[in-house]
């Protein structure tokens, strides 16, 4: 039998190699790709499919990555996984990793430094050595610095996206146990946070839980089981290094089980002491269902999203929770790019499949000229796209509106890219910074704060800048960005590409309690970006929202009339437009 975690681990540990290496990119992502293609086979033993050719016809399987699974198939190991070990030390693939580090960079520092992991380039950085390495100034070593200390501290963490992904791929795997009713996923991914930590999946057992307990543990691709001490529940580690927490429970605690390990510890003592006080102990329940636990704590359901002991549990007592923003409640949205700047198809794809997913318009707002590196719009490319959009509308039979818009660059000094008669051809402007992230606190908070004066400006746009596990937010008031949100109207973006996941939702719920709006963009480069907006709406109801606190859950022509309320101009008596 041979495990697909420990085929598809394999392939990931050659790729990230191959990197290090300086191969062709393009082979190291052939390996990913055979890597996410075996992850997505759904089956417990790869051998067949590889004996009988199956494998072979794959998409993703070519002849190279068919021959290393092939050899672990026959011999449980891999002769060029062992080569590039030999060569390349597998710690570097970390330091690789680290911001502002590429490859090629953790390449050059293994053969200037024999640096081979993050302990290596923080004592290099430390002792002055790395600044001896030509291209890596005083400002560069204190970036490494702090992108050691980024990268150990998302050690362990993974985006939403992917939690969510392994936490599938787990759960079925679980779920094939034949004692296995179904499998739920708990915990931070329950809560939605944009990172998540630990994976907690539940589990319906028919059979005792402590004896399928054991049996999975013992399954394929399984290193390691810690069973939890008051039982009913499991630590795994896998061979590809997954780590989760299983908790098994009969059908009539089982709702109890998934409750207990979705909220976070005060949410869960919060919900258990609100009980106390009315006499119930909730411990000793048999219910069918989590709004039977929190009827019988005397409160309303509570969201999942919302379980984080912030307050929600004494809203619920009193009758106060917000009725959460749906993803039906979405109507459409505007930030999204097409083949015309740095998207992958034109805007006619964009828009048909805006249209599929029920949406009534679709915003395009590609990149601006200053954004050249990604294809940004030229002034005479502003006007040839705005004639395909009024084509494109006049054909419309059902309504469906395509919206004139652009993601237009804050510049170093806040002014927004283009003069003003450009930008007043837009619809509505998204406003977003793309360069100098290093200016400092007060300096980035001035360069925005005069961007959001200009009245063309309808979102400011991922308004922190951060990538998650990545890249730090730049150095921001957002105190003062809020407040200048509320007083000129500008709304602020939840960006909900799942490695951006900005504004922070701690930061969106401040927002609206302050009386900003927020609005839910994809920043979709392709048809299937534009599933990014699940993410934000997740997001969004972890921040309390309501479906009227986010733009897009109105009408294009409410959206529009918004974008043009900011637009006041008097005509001059020479009869130029100035702002009011």
């Amino acid at each position: 039998m041979t495990d697909p975690r420990r085929v598809a681990h394999v392939l990931s540990r050659i790729s990230g190699l191959l990197e290090l290496t300086g191969v062709d990119r393009f082979r190291a992502r052939a390996y990913r790709g055979a890597a996410d293609a075996i992850r997505g086979l759904g089956v417990d033993d790869i051998a067949p499919l590889y004996h009988s050719g199956e494998l072979a016809k794959v998409q993703g399987i070519g002849p190279a990555t068919l021959s290393v699974i092939g050899e672990i198939v026959e011999t449980g190991e891999s002769q060029f996984l062992d080569r590039l070990l030999e060569s390349v030390p597998e710690g570097l693939v970390q330091v690789a990793h680290v911001p502002g580090l590429t490859p090629a960079k953790a390449a050059l520092l293994h053969r200037e430094l024999e640096i081979a992991s993050l302990d290596d380039l923080e004592a290099a950085a430390r002792s002055g050595r790395l600044a001896s390495v030509k291209g890596f100034g005083e400002k560069t070593v204190r970036r490494v610095l702090r992108g050691v200390e980024i990268a150990r501290g998302r050690s362990g963490k993974l985006l939403y996206r992917h939690a969510v992904t392994e936490a599938q791929r787990s759960a079925g795997e679980i779920a094939a146990h034949p004692d296995v009713l179904r499998v739920e996923p708990a915990g931070e991914i329950r809560r939605v946070a944009d990172t998540v930590r630990d994976i907690i999946l539940v589990a319906e057992c028919r059979a005792d839980a402590n004896v399928t307990l054991a049996d999975l543990a013992d399954a394929p691709g399984v290193l390691e089981a810690i069973p939890r001490a008051d039982g009913g529940a499991v630590h795994l580690r896998f061979v590809d290094d997954t780590e989760l927490d299983l908790s098994c429970a009969s059908a009539e605690r089982f709702a109890f089980a998934l409750w207990r390990e979705t909220g976070n510890a005060e949410h869960v003592a919060q919900v258990v002491a609100h009980a106390a006080s009315r006499g119930v102990d909730l411990a000793t329940l048999h219910v069918a269902s989590e709004e039977e636990i929190y009827a019988a704590a005397g409160l309303p359901w509570i969201a999942p999203e919302l379980r984080e002991g912030l307050g929600e549990v004494e809203a619920a007592a009193r009758g106060e929770l917000p009725v959460l923003v749906e993803q039906s409640d979405l109507r459409g949205v505007i930030h999204c790019h097409s083949e015309w700047s740095d998207g992958s198809v034109p805007i006619a794809e964009m828009a048909a499949a805006a249209r599929d997913r029920g949406w009534s318009y679709l915003g395009i707002s590609d990149h601006s000229m200053a954004a050249f590196y990604a294809g940004g719009l030229k002034p005479d490319a502003v006007k040839r796209q705005h004639d395909e959009i009024d084509a494109l509308n006049a054909k419309a039979t059902d309504g469906f509106r395509i919206l004139k818009g652009i993601e237009c660059d804050i510049l170093g000094d806040g002014e927004l890219d283009y003069d003003d008669a450009i930008r007043d051809s837009f619809d509505y402007v998204v406003g977003s910074i793309h360069s100098r992230f290093s200016m400092e606190r007060d300096a980035m908070t001035a360069r925005i704060l005069r961007a959001m004066d200009d009245p063309h400006l309808t979102v400011l746009a991922h308004p922190t800048g951060r990538l998650l596990l990545q890249r730090e937010p730049y150095a921001l008031d957002l105190e003062a960005v809020i407040e200048k949100a509320v007083e000129t109207g500008v709304t602020l973006e939840l960006n909900a590409d799942p490695s951006r996941l900005d504004l922070d939702w701690r930061w969106c719920k401040r927002a609206v309690e302050r009386g900003a709006r927020i609005a839910i963009g994809p920043d979709a480069h392709s048809p299937r970006g534009l599933d990014h907006a699940f993410f934000g709406v997740r997001l969004a109801r972890k921040a309390w929202l309501r479906a009227s606190d986010v733009l897009n859950t109105r009408s294009a022509d409410d959206l529009l009339a918004i974008a043009r309320s900011r637009r006041v101009r008097s005509v001059s008596p020479g009869g130029s437009e100035s702002s009011p």
